[in-house]
């Protein structure tokens, strides 16, 4: 683990432990603050979109420094305004109550996922692709979209190196493994572990998404095999040039810990005892933090008892984790007054967003928080969106699993599924592109990319529409 990282964690855990408690800050009352509080959020988002893209050397070098920028663009002048106490009030709720918890989770899928190594030349026939993508789907609930798709990135890669047309295996693969197959719990998705910090049990998205990730995921599956087939036939039979080998695992104890990382999560959900630790006025709950050093736990031991030669051969590096942990610093901070704006509802600035989601009536319009959700996601990133709308919800965990359970799920599908329309949509979708052009595979641009997943999954996703929503 880079010394960096585990260093900022380990101290803010740390100061779970000692810090004495303080006068908490009072909340932000969204219904005072002007749109021009959202600028920072906004910013740091259409970085993250743009500057890949416009200025990839720049971005490669800077993006911590350019989330920071955008972090103190918003803290400086909230500290200016409401005080130096509210401003340090608001980093330690953010990065104890949600920037902290999902970070380590992260790193613990990415760290154990990467021991795990599949060897073994596989031949990449139609029936063989949609076995892996089906495989990859269901195990991105358990392990994560990051972990799944390092997982079985290379090995399906490898399997066509003989193919002249192997851009849609990667494409699909994106679809299925980076963005449709985590919505069955909170450690498949970002969001989904989001809702799962403010409230929403482990096993609600199972029971209410099952179905239609079911179905979605058949369709994609007939749909990719129907492609695949058309296009084996056309090549006819190639050569594959990569060596027959023995099939095997390399790094399988890494399993067992995916499996202590499960009942981390679940600890957390299930064990509430009636104290509490506070730092600066923050509450600290017990279970949320006895699961984070058990992930913690679980990342080291993992480093411990892999080899190095395993974790070469998965190309594992640092840095997709260090860029996911400095750029949702920034995220988490610049989101908190566009959430206090839209917890002012009818009194915020963004009450014509909340009335094009409300009906007459004032009951939600699911199927627009589907696809106002899922569209942003696509382009903004779907972790700090489904906050963005859970949040425009009420927020209110029980009430969105009871009443407004189909509001909620509107959200979390739109936030998990529509995460595959472009390569920003979730954080996988990047690494994946990264990887297969390193292999020599010659991914589609941004756009491009866009060229295959509109035509693809809009219909896909408009049936849902009428099924769940209409």
């Amino acid at each position: 683990m880079p010394a960096s990282l585990s260093a900022a964690i380990l101290t803010v855990l740390a100061l779970c432990s000692f810090a004495a408690p303080a006068e908490a800050a009072a909340a932000i009352d969204g219904a005072g603050l002007s749109l021009l509080w959202g600028l920072p959020f906004a910013g740091i988002l259409l970085s993250i979109a743009l500057l890949p893209l416009l200025a990839p050397s720049f971005w490669h070098h800077h993006y911590g420094k350019i989330a920071a920028l955008w972090g103190l663009t918003f803290l400086i002048p909230f500290a200016l305004r409401d005080g130096f106490g509210a401003a340090t009030h608001v980093v330690l709720e953010v990065a104890l109550h949600e920037y902290l918890p999902f970070t380590i989770l992260l790193l613990a899928l990415f760290v154990i996922a990467g021991g795990v190594r599949i060897m073994g030349n596989l031949h990449g026939s139609p029936s063989l692709n949609t076995g892996l993508l089906a495989a990859g789907t269901v195990l991105a609930s358990w392990m994560g979209t990051t972990g799944a798709a390092m997982l079985l990135i290379r090995p399906l890669i490898r399997a066509n190196d003989n193919r002249k047309h192997n851009v849609h295996v990667v494409v699909f693969f994106i679809f299925l493994v980076a963005n449709v197959g985590g919505a069955l719990t909170p450690l498949g998705d970002p969001p989904l572990f989001l809702g799962f910090l403010n409230g929403v049990r482990f096993f609600w998205t199972m029971e209410a998404m099952f179905t239609p990730t079911l179905l979605l995921g058949m369709i994609l599956l007939a749909l990719f095999y129907v492609i695949d087939r058309h296009y084996y036939i056309k090549e006819g039979i190639v050569r594959d040039p990569t060596p027959d080998t023995t099939i095997g695992i390399e790094g399988g104890v890494n399993i067992f810990l995916l499996a202590g990382v499960i009942g981390a999560v679940l600890l957390s959900g299930t064990w509430a005892p009636d104290w509490s630790l506070s730092v600066g006025g923050v509450e600290v709950k017990p279970q949320n933090l006895a699961r984070d050093i058990i992930l913690l736990a679980l990342a080291g031991l993992s480093l411990l008892i892999t080899s190095k030669t395993t974790r070469d051969g998965n190309g594992f590096t640092w840095e997709p984790i260090l860029e996911v942990a400095k750029l949702f610093a920034g995220i988490f901070l610049t989101i908190v007054p566009v959430i206090a704006i839209l917890r002012a509802g009818a009194d915020g600035q963004l009450h014509d967003l909340i009335a094009l989601a409300t009906g007459p009536d004032g009951a939600p319009r699911d199927e627009m928080y589907f696809w106002l959700t899922g569209m942003l996601s696509a382009f903004l990133d779907n972790a700090p969106t489904y906050l963005v709308f859970f949040h425009m919800a009420g927020g209110d965990a029980a009430t969105l699993m009871g009443p407004m359970a189909s509001t909620l799920l509107a959200i979390s599908m739109g936030a998990v599924y529509m995460g595959a329309l472009t390569y920003i949509g979730n954080a996988p979708n990047f690494m994946v592109k990264a990887i297969a052009e390193q292999s020599g595979v010659r991914m589609p641009s941004f756009f491009g990319y866009m060229l295959w997943s509109f035509p693809l999954l809009l219909l896909p996703f408009a049936l849902i529409t009428w099924i769940w929503f209409l």
